[in-house]
């Protein structure tokens, strides 16, 4: 399960989407050891029911297809019938998406990609506000990426999508602080997740050789993973952050957005 718990989230209702797996499923492993009570929502009914029989009583199984306004508004409002309240939202659920070259990407692909990486932040966000807003409390926590804060990190739909997820959280962050209600971006570089491995392999399910491969390139020895993202995800829902809001908290470990930029500024401009 990672870290043990100390209670940061005693009392707390959470919704995270995209919970069955991943980095979903690391987050709600650690919100239920910090004390929260959390609503796994996902399209992956296994896993996802699994997952929450293993974290017992503190954790439910909602399925939802976040593209689907009314699956999004049902987990909230089920939260909020069956907890009394919705503290925290997380919009997590994510897919790689349409690939390739830009002139050849099918719009099929592209809307889907959009559909399921920024429409469903924009519903789980319309949602958690509309019932935090009425309380003045609660946080919103949107998981971007840094292929949101730098080009050339992902695939194009990836990349407009998680840029649009950075800007519509640091715009809802600038009405909601009149009502007490926090938006916060979390914007991981690559960890070794089943996403990770679709991109990198092609397979979902080769995230042990994906984990081995960042092992080896990690300057530290060791390879990213779900678990070292929960702690700031953490943080970032609980009151000890109640002065954090509209921010984009990149973890990356300096291994992508710094060194991008550096290799731009050292290797591609031209010589004085």
């Amino acid at each position: 399960m990672g870290a043990t718990g100390t209670g940061r989230l005693a009392g707390k209702t959470v919704v995270v989407t995209g919970a069955a797996s991943g980095i979903g499923a690391a987050f709600a492993q650690r919100f239920v050891a910090e004390g929260a009570t959390c609503l796994l929502a996902d399209v992956q009914d296994e896993m996802g029911e699994a997952l929450a029989r293993s974290l017992g009583d503190n954790a439910v199984f909602h399925h939802v297809d976040v593209t689907r306004e009314d699956h999004v508004a049902d987990v909230v409002d089920t939260a909020c019938r069956r907890f009394g309240t919705l503290d925290a939202m997380v919009n997590n659920a994510g897919l790689l998406g349409a690939t390739g070259p830009i002139a050849t990407t099918p719009a099929e692909d592209w809307h889907r990609t959009l559909a399921v990486l920024l429409t469903g932040v924009f519903f789980g966000t319309k949602h958690a506000a509309r019932v935090m807003a009425p309380r003045r409390a609660g946080a919103i926590l949107n998981v971007a990426s840094t292929a949101g804060v730098q080009g050339g990190l992902g695939p194009h739909a990836y990349t407009a999508a998680k840029h649009g997820v950075v800007g519509l959280t640091q715009s809802v962050a600038t009405e909601l602080r009149f009502v007490g209600v926090r938006a916060n971006c979390l914007a991981p570089g690559a960890v070794a997740t089943p996403l990770t491995a679709l991109a990198v392999t092609g397979d979902p399910a080769a995230v042990d050789q994906v984990a081995a491969s960042m092992a080896r390139r990690s300057p530290t020895g060791r390879p990213p993973l779900p678990d070292d993202l929960a702690g700031a995800a953490t943080f970032l829902i609980s009151d000890e952050a109640w002065y954090i809001n509209g921010s984009v908290l990149v973890a990356d470990g300096a291994n992508e957005v710094l060194q991008s930029r550096a290799h731009r500024q050292y290797h591609d401009s031209p010589p004085t």
